[in-house]
């Protein structure tokens, strides 16, 4: 390896990333060459009218009577679409006119017979929203936003760890990681930041995708945005004026996802899943994190064995799609693309077996900070929260509390270690000081119970 990278793993390569100012003024617009145009009819939007008619029906049984315009707003296709198919369950008697409305429109209600069909159609789904787009359709948007189509530059990496000190050796094997688009492993000691790393790895790539809020499977609708994990982009108010066609509403913009499950994941979160109450279909979180970012943290501590976990993951990894289970029983397969990232304060070789870690291209050991790098920490963290200590304060805590106890330096005692001076100066009513006593207080609150 070139010697600006460090030509061995001695610390004395390592140099902190500069600060970059992040771009709060980002536009909101899509980056990929993949826009969901507007369907001009049914067949373009991969439906048929049967497709529609629970929809609708259950959207009269649990919200009353609605307009027309009412009722494709909520499918989120054109109106005239969504009229072929009131007239249709008009006709076969199970909706009718309860009143005119404004622009040629009327409010519809269900007939006694649609009001049994509705019901019926209740007690296998709740779910009434955006009409549901292909798999076909997902699958191409996949490949056309692909996480593996995107390659970052060293300064766009850069940029995406901007704020943070680390070594230009970790720096060039998590871009180098990124840019490949595979799976990896950060291991090392706790309090190093392995997940901020994690998180801050979707910065390096394009920042918005498209994604479908439903999907149509067999008969069956499964629910893939999720206002809990996705952040939605509203688009300019003259977006779709620019564009030769407008926008398909059944997809959202979104901000390139980034999950993380620890402890609390189990073999059920791989699949899809039906809500008990409601009975809507949840697509696993790798589905929803696909085109981004998914960290499995603390590998080695799921209420699952780590064999049973990394079995699950061996085929998609190196095959790029996935085989999830329906609630009904249905197998069906998905696209599979994501950085999967697995990060752990275990020894990988004592959890993983071999087959395992040999499909992991990249195994990144998060190493404790240096003398140097805790330093130029601390003097960032100053700058950043307005906090005034003397360099003296530093070599007191260096000397007596690491040197002299033989402690290992961790990235996150810095923040821990001012955020209980903050806690003390806040409670005294004292200016943001670090100063022996302190520091002395903040060391006995934090480090009492550790070895």
């Amino acid at each position: 390896m070139p010697d600006t990278f460090g030509a061995s793993r001695d610390h004395s390569f390592q140099i902190p990333v500069p600060v970059f100012k992040s771009d709060s003024t980002a536009t909101a617009m899509p980056t990929t060459d993949f826009i969901p145009h507007q369907p001009a009819t049914l067949h373009d939007a991969h439906l048929a009218p049967k497709d529609l008619f629970p929809l609708v029906l259950r959207m009269l049984y649990l919200h009353g009577d609605q307009s027309g315009l009412a009722i494709a707003n909520r499918l989120r296709l054109p109106f005239g679409m969504v009229s072929e198919v009131l007239a249709f369950l008009k006709t076969n008697q199970l909706l009718s006119h309860k009143s005119a409305v404004a622009n040629h429109d009327y409010l519809y209600e269900l007939t006694p017979k649609g009001a049994e069909q509705a019901r019926l159609h209740v007690e296998r789904s709740t779910y009434c929203g955006s009409a549901p787009v292909s798999l076909e359709q997902y699958h191409d948007s996949i490949v056309r936003q692909s996480i593996k189509s995107c390659h970052p530059s060293m300064q766009t990496i850069q940029k995406a760890f901007a704020g943070l000190v680390i070594s230009k050796l970790l720096l060039a094997q998590l871009g180098q990681a990124i840019n490949s688009g595979r799976s990896m492993l950060l291991y090392g000691s706790p309090g190093n930041g392995k997940t901020q790393l994690a998180k801050r790895m979707i910065r390096a790539v394009e920042p918005y995708i498209w994604i479908p809020r439903a999907l149509s499977i067999g008969g069956d609708v499964m629910r893939v945005f999720d206002p809990s994990m996705h952040t939605e982009i509203s688009l300019p108010e003259n977006y779709s004026l620019e564009q030769k066609n407008p926008v398909d509403e059944r997809w959202a913009l979104i901000e390139r996802p980034f999950l993380s499950v620890g402890g609390e994941l189990t073999l059920d979160h791989l699949e899809a899943t039906l809500n008990p109450i409601t009975k809507i279909i949840e697509a696993p979180i790798q589905v929803k994190a696909n085109c981004g970012c998914l960290a499995i943290e603390d590998l080695g501590r799921q209420q699952i064995s780590v064999p049973q976990l990394l079995n699950r993951w061996i085929l998609p990894m190196s095959e790029g799609h996935d085989f999830i289970n329906l609630p009904s029983g249905r197998q069906i397969k998905v696209a599979f693309d994501l950085l999967l990232v697995f990060t752990t304060n275990l020894n990988p070789a004592e959890i993983c077996d071999e087959a395992f870690l040999r499909r992991l291209p990249y195994k990144i050991e998060i190493l404790d900070p240096t003398e140097q790098q805790f330093r130029q920490l601390f003097e960032l963290r100053r700058q950043q929260t307005g906090f005034e200590f003397q360099p003296e304060i530093i070599d007191f805590l260096i000397e007596h509390h690491y040197k002299r106890k033989n402690k290992a330096f961790r990235f996150c005692h810095v923040d821990d270690i001012l955020e209980q001076a903050r806690d003390f100066c806040t409670f005294h009513g004292m200016p943001l000081v670090l100063n022996r006593d302190i520091a002395e207080m903040a060391l006995l609150n934090y480090f009492s119970v550790t070895r």
